[in-house]
């Protein structure tokens, strides 16, 4: 049984200019910088032949390679306790194509639909017990956040393996984009 997600990786830069505005934020849990990623699509829990499955269907996918950019900053619920504080994307179509033929892909193989919105984000932190004026203010502060755009080339199948110091995170497989 292997817990699996689809995430496209950050260019090491990329992943530097978010750790750049990490604070001393109250009940802050950052992402180590290496774990930072876009989760395309949480799988969950899959048994052998689901993940055998799952690479066929996602090895058909075809897509082009495209530029992206981290923009703003922000927190998830946006009502209530904050949970996730989050690094946003300015989604270009490619990425919103990429997404949704990952959904069907991921249909196809034998998983449930996801009922979620796809709301592409990086989880810089996870907050446990937060002063929400201060998440607020974090936001606030950091609302003008720009990374430089970059090029994503391929997006990963990945199994996260929980342990007494957070999750692992290997990459079972790498799915190119098409060469231009």
């Amino acid at each position: 049984m292997a817990r699996l997600f689809i995430a496209i990786d950050l260019p090491d830069d990329v992943k530097k200019e978010i750790s750049a505005i990490r604070s001393d934020l109250p009940g802050a849990r950052w992402v180590s910088e290496h774990q930072l990623h876009l989760t395309l699509r949480f799988v969950g829990d899959t048994d052998d032949a689901l993940l055998g499955n799952l690479k066929e269907q996602l090895g058909a996918i075809d897509f082009p390679s495209f530029s992206m950019s981290l923009e703003g900053v922000g927190y998830f619920p946006g009502r209530g306790v904050p949970r996730i504080l989050w690094a946003g994307l300015a989604a270009p179509p490619p990425l919103i194509a990429l997404q949704w033929a990952i959904e069907q892909a991921c249909v196809a193989a034998g998983t449930l639909p996801d009922e979620r919105h796809f709301s592409p984000h990086i989880t810089i932190a996870r907050l446990r017990e937060p002063a929400s004026a201060a998440v607020s203010a974090f936001a606030r502060m950091n609302a003008g956040f720009r990374s430089r755009p970059f090029e994503s080339t391929a997006f990963h199948l990945y199994a996260s393996t929980l342990n007494t110091n957070g999750a692992v995170h290997t990459i079972l497989k790498t799915y190119p984009c098409l060469p231009s």
